[in-house]
């Protein structure tokens, strides 16, 4: 009976820990309801090289962000290594992140992959910030 209350108990703590983590991550996110990169398509960035929108029906949730996904084999792909599809810096704009740590919203199709990463910018008002590092 002891190893049992205690084996719960672990449990329990784990599970807390768990949302709680996931909380703090997600609060440094850019979402939407909790949906990221505007509902675009992770994994369609890597495959197509180009922005898709993804479908709400064809959705995945990662450690508390919702992903959508342009097709059933993309979402398939994700669900083999979600951290390799997500967006670095939160899907916030990564010049501004990177210059200043500022959280600045994006264009979804304004982006780049760098060493297998996906990185996003903001575009906007004559303002495209991925220019400036290219």
């Amino acid at each position: 009976m002891k190893k049992r209350n205690l084996l719960i108990a672990i449990a329990v703590f784990f599970a807390m820990t768990v949302s709680a983590q996931t909380v703090k991550r997600t609060a440094n996110f850019n979402l939407e309801n909790k949906v990221a990169i505007q509902g675009y398509d992770p994994v369609a960035y890597f495959k197509q090289g180009k922005a898709v929108k993804g479908k709400k029906e064809i959705a995945s949730s990662y450690e508390g962000a919702i992903y959508y996904f342009a097709t059933q084999a993309d979402k398939d792909a994700f669900a083999k290594n979600p951290a390799g599809y997500e967006p670095q810096y939160g899907g916030w704009c990564a010049y501004a992140m990177g210059a200043n740590g500022e959280k600045v919203e994006i264009d979804p199709e304004t982006f780049k992959i760098i060493e297998g990463k996906l990185y996003l910018f903001y575009n906007a008002y004559f303002n495209n910030t991925l220019k400036i590092l290219e």
